[in-house]
């Protein structure tokens, strides 16, 4: 009797073990996605990839393919709006199931959190007013808290306002808080220029070009998941449908 509760003792030990080693099948991110019935997505108000439309629903290049990832497993989405510079943590702690949101591949990305194939072209510009002057290091900037810009204005030795998104540093230039911005090109393409909301802010200068990929917790079983989603609605035309809505086909990546 002892010899078969000691057995019995070491299996359930082992078993303890290669649950805590990661060998349970409910590592599976497309399995917890699908149990809980949500695929909740990290975003930030960033047009043209997220933002709300006239009735408060979120929309946009990003937000449409996300819904379309979403229906692919069988779930709904949900939308939350994150501070940017702790999106690692979001994803590891399960506040969120994805990082959705026009996200530069970079080393320090990889290194936080597992990356998608790339699906979009970008890159980081100067927003300013045309009366700003063209000496960058003369100028006062406000940049997005963890993004791209950031990361820009701290390699060239730039100060800067770290604010909450993008959204909010070009009103800070628009209200004359500073003179000038880093964001993503995509989104000043969307919103400064005739017949925008900042008709009065330009592009001063383009830097580094980059690109985009969609963020998951490091061996989620979610980015196999996405690329071949992703390649199939691209093979069949959506991903060109819906990037021509926003205005970005231009800046679509082949799959």
């Amino acid at each position: 009797m002892k010899k078969m509760f000691a057995m019995l003792l070491a299996l359930v030990m082992s078993l303890s073990l290669l649950t805590a080693c990661g060998g349970s099948a409910s590592d599976s991110d497309v399995e917890y996605v699908k149990d809980k019935g949500t695929l909740v997505v990290g975003i930030t108000d960033f047009a043209p990839m997220d933002y709300k439309n006239d009735n408060g629903e979120w929309i946009g290049f990003d937000a449409d393919m996300a819904k379309a990832f979403a229906e692919s497993l069988g779930v709904k989405v949900e939308f939350i709006e994150i501070t940017w510079s702790q999106k690692a943590v979001e994803l590891e702690t399960k506040a969120i199931d994805v990082v959705w949101n026009g996200m530069t591949i970079t080393d320090e990305v990889k290194g936080l959190m597992g990356v998608s194939n790339a699906y979009c072209k970008n890159a980081q510009v100067v927003v300013t007013t045309a009366d700003a002057g063209s000496d960058l290091k003369a100028l006062s900037f406000a940049a997005e808290d963890g993004s791209a810009g950031a990361a820009a204005l701290d390699a060239e030795g730039i100060a800067y306002t770290a604010v909450l998104d993008q959204s909010t540093a070009l009103m800070e230039v628009a209200s004359g808080s500073v003179d000038a911005c880093v964001i993503d090109l995509l989104m000043a393409g969307a919103m400064i220029g005739e017949g925008t909301s900042y008709p009065n802010l330009v592009i001063a200068e383009e830097l580094a070009g980059e690109e985009y990929g969609v963020g998951f917790r490091k061996g989620s079983d979610l980015i196999e998941n996405f690329n071949a989603f992703y390649k199939a609605a691209y093979e069949d035309g959506s991903v060109m449908a819906c990037a021509e809505t926003y205005g970005i086909a231009k800046n679509i990546i082949a799959q």
